[in-house]
């Protein structure tokens, strides 16, 4: 630019020079308007080269600004990206934790509805097992004034465990002596307690023949000998009585233990005699 200025500058006074009329005061005027020209010249061109390296400079930054601003457009997209899967987690998520809860609300209200049917079944039992432990204790009472008698010469037990009821007979009251069949005496005594054993309910009653560990003496021998046997035929023979007097046989049972489980000592007279017996047993049913 400050080339072609010269060159202008150059071809307006060539006229003047080569005229020859041109004084040297408008010469030197014309040479010094001449420099300031180009001493301008100078300045601009500084000014330009000045205005270019900032015109560079911004450039530059905004080259910068341009690829922060794709990064940052790349990160925003990004970032909607997230959004977008977190907010699809999240309902996801929602979907699952209603549905979860739904879940536990009906596993709650079934559960609820089993612990009611559970306390109310523990309720009914709870009332069967008073009701049936006043059955035992009515049966208990009535069986000991019954018995009373027999009670205080010591031919019967009576003792209540645990909701079993077992009434115990010496052999002596019921039988002769090495015999299974009951004698009119023993029938008398069954007979009193054939309406207390009628209102027993859904209980069994089981009859078991207990001896001693001597041997049968004289024409039983043959029948019984040994205990085994003659526990077991008076075991059933009082069943059977029991059984023709009303009793339901679906409650009753019969069972012998020959002299396996005494109660005594039978290394002596007295233990023997206890040991020869028929318990009569009331106990809940298998």
């Amino acid at each position: 630019m400050l080339k072609k200025a010269f060159w202008l500058l150059a071809v307006c006074l060539l006229p003047l020079m080569a005229g020859g009329c041109v004084s040297s005061s408008k010469f030197e005027n014309k040479a010094a308007e001449v420099d300031g020209l180009s001493r301008g010249l100078q300045a601009l061109q500084q000014r330009h080269n000045h205005l270019a390296e900032e015109n560079n400079v911004l450039k530059d930054q905004l080259n910068k600004l341009n690829g922060d601003f794709a990064r940052l457009s790349q990160q925003r997209d990004k970032l909607v990206e997230d959004r977008d899967e977190l907010d699809r987690l999240l309902k996801s998520k929602s979907s699952s934790q209603s549905k979860t809860i739904s879940e536990l609300r009906d596993k709650t209200f079934t559960l609820e509805k089993e612990n009611t049917t559970l306390q109310e079944m523990a309720a009914d039992s709870k009332k069967a097992k008073e009701e049936d432990v006043k059955s035992v204790s009515k049966t208990y009472e009535a069986l000991m004034q019954e018995m009373k008698n027999e009670i205080a010469q010591g031919q019967v037990t009576i003792t209540e465990l645990k909701g079993k009821l077992t009434l115990a007979m010496l052999d002596q009251i019921l039988f002769e002596s090495g015999e299974a069949v009951v004698k009119p005496e023993g029938l008398a005594v069954l007979q009193r307690v054939i309406p207390v054993l009628k209102n027993v309910k859904d209980r069994g009653i089981l009859i078991e023949g207990h001896m001693d560990h001597a041997k049968s003496i004289g024409s039983p021998a043959k029948e019984y000998p040994t205990p085994w046997e003659l526990s077991a035929a008076r075991a059933v023979n009082v069943t059977r009585y029991l059984e023709k007097q009303g009793i339901d046989p679906a409650l009753l049972a019969a069972v012998a233990y020959g002299g396996n489980r005494p109660v005594a000592d039978n290394g002596t007279a007295e233990g023997r005699a206890k040991n020869r017996r028929i318990a009569i047993i009331i106990q809940p049913r298998d």
